[in-house]
């Protein structure tokens, strides 16, 4: 009865998620919430690959997310037109990899498409998550986490410090991304019903993604890393190969969606490369349960949606700390598998305790 119970919740989380996502789309007010929460949602995911398949906890992906952010806006709002007679900036400009566009009071300036932002972005991205990752991943607990912790700590110092990322204003006047004519990821109201579409294709990729690979070769070693790692290292598993390549995959996912949401928003701000926000993605990874894919997607929808609605106010942070203490103590494996049988069980011998 219990066991049916659970299965009937999930399920209907799952169906109230989704028609909440697909109604809101005939609701204006609604799509900007919807559509930077299919971004975040796809950090998410990432990370939900790494911690609960992979094993390796990680407090520093809201970096990732900032080097992927902050290198797509700086590469499309510096101003090369002093250099365009050089040859160099010409061949650049000829290849289609430099263009031009208006500024916000109607000049030209030769800047960097946003396509070829996008791959410096990812290839940044990968060089930096290799670079940290061969060291960090030697660790183990805590003192992983503690690791990725110092990482986000750097960037978020790094971008707050410098003047060239706008300091503590961040980065504006970033222009819509081009994906096909006559549709650009931007904030405009002309089109935020393509824009959350677009938005949730990217989530619905990447998922698609992510199952395939949990259900291959390499998902079956991730499981056997994650469970006892010494004995998939006896039984032939490249245990430090599978898990840096999960941590620059995941470290991708957070670049890819860094990069949209930067120029869906018009710019970035140091408070995403903040430690609460790699905080509030491990808290949300999780509630929806560290190895179910589909449980941090729906939560991931649900809390981010909540959060940017702002009905959480002025304690956000302290709610999605309320709700991961409260999931390590009464649901481990997320809230889709609370196991109400079990929580009454320790409810009453509590209180039999109590009495006697």
């Amino acid at each position: 009865m219990f066991q049916r119970f659970r299965h009937i919740t999930a399920l209907a989380a799952a169906i109230a998620a989704v028609q909440l996502l697909t109604a809101a789309t005939g609701k204006e007010f609604f799509l900007t919430q919807l559509t930077m929460a299919g971004y975040y949602t796809l950090v998410i995911i990432g990370l939900c690959l790494l911690m609960g398949y992979a094993g390796q906890i990680s407090l520093g992906h809201a970096g990732f997310f900032a080097i992927g952010g902050y290198t797509s806006a700086v590469l499309t709002t510096v101003d090369l037109s002093a250099w365009k007679a050089a040859p160099a900036i010409s061949l650049l400009a000829k290849s289609g990899i430099l263009t031009g566009r208006a500024d916000l009071y109607g000049g030209q300036i030769l800047t960097v498409h946003p396509w070829a932002a996008f791959l410096c972005a990812l290839c940044i991205t990968i060089v930096v998550a290799f670079l940290i990752g061969v060291p960090v991943l030697k660790l183990k607990g805590h003192y992983l986490a503690m690791a990725t912790l110092g990482f986000g700590t750097i960037i978020y110092s790094v971008v707050l410090a410098t003047s060239r990322f706008g300091a503590a204003d961040g980065i504006s006047s970033v222009p819509a991304f081009p994906l096909l004519p006559g549709l650009a990821v931007t904030g405009g109201s002309s089109q935020r019903v393509a824009n959350y579409y677009f938005a949730w294709l990217l989530v619905t990729v990447g998922m698609l993604l992510l199952i395939n690979l949990i259900h291959s070769r390499v998902g079956r070693a991730l499981r056997s890393i994650h469970g006892a790692e010494d004995a998939a290292g006896a039984m032939g598993v490249d245990a430090a190969r599978y898990k840096l390549n999960t941590f620059i995959l995941s470290a991708v996912y957070a670049a890819v969606a860094g990069v949209f949401l930067t120029h869906y928003n018009g710019g970035i701000g140091p408070s995403e490369a903040s430690i609460m926000k790699s905080v509030r993605y491990v808290a949300i990874v999780a509630v929806g349960g560290m190895g179910s894919l589909w449980g941090t997607l729906i939560m991931s929808a649900v809390l981010n949606f909540l959060s940017l609605r702002g009905y959480f106010g002025t304690f956000d942070d302290a709610v999605f700390g309320s709700i991961l203490i409260a999931v390590m103590l009464f649901s481990p494996e997320g809230v889709l598998k609370l196991d109400i049988r079990s929580l009454v069980g320790r409810w009453i011998r509590t209180d039999r305790k109590a009495g006697a």
